[in-house]
């Protein structure tokens, strides 16, 4: 049985300068701490913020952020690995589509949040 680690494409090309490959490593690790972040907003938000008056609401915005958290560090490695590979291979760096839907998944649960405490302070 042929080995799945490290994937075969660390084999492929010229190895980059080091300098970048660690550059794409903290990103990589950035995106993971974002992550991270965002999961224990989750459980912060569903275990020590009292109810909102909208039943419900405080599971569902939490469910969101843990989703986006998982989002985040699923794409931090496929982000991580394609970079990897470009970098390797000389092509180019490809601009992430998740980018723009992670910040407007984030913008929308932040204002749900924003519009959830405005209405809990009547």
């Amino acid at each position: 049985m042929k080995p799945h680690w490290p994937p075969h494409w660390q084999r492929e090309g010229e190895e980059p300068d080091y300098r970048f490959s660690l550059a794409n490593e903290r990103t990589f690790l950035a995106w993971l701490r974002t992550g991270l972040a965002l999961l224990a907003g989750s459980v912060a938000l569903v275990q020590l913020v009292p109810p909102f008056r909208l039943s419900g609401a405080r599971t569902v915005l939490g469910v969101l952020l843990a989703v986006l958290g998982l989002m985040m560090v699923c794409l931090a490695y496929t982000r991580w690995a394609a970079n990897e590979r470009a970098m390797r291979t000389g092509g180019k760096l490809s601009y992430p589509v998740s980018l723009p839907i992670l910040a407007f998944a984030l913008a929308l649960v932040g204002a749900l949040i924003v519009v959830l405490v405005a209405v809990a302070q009547r």
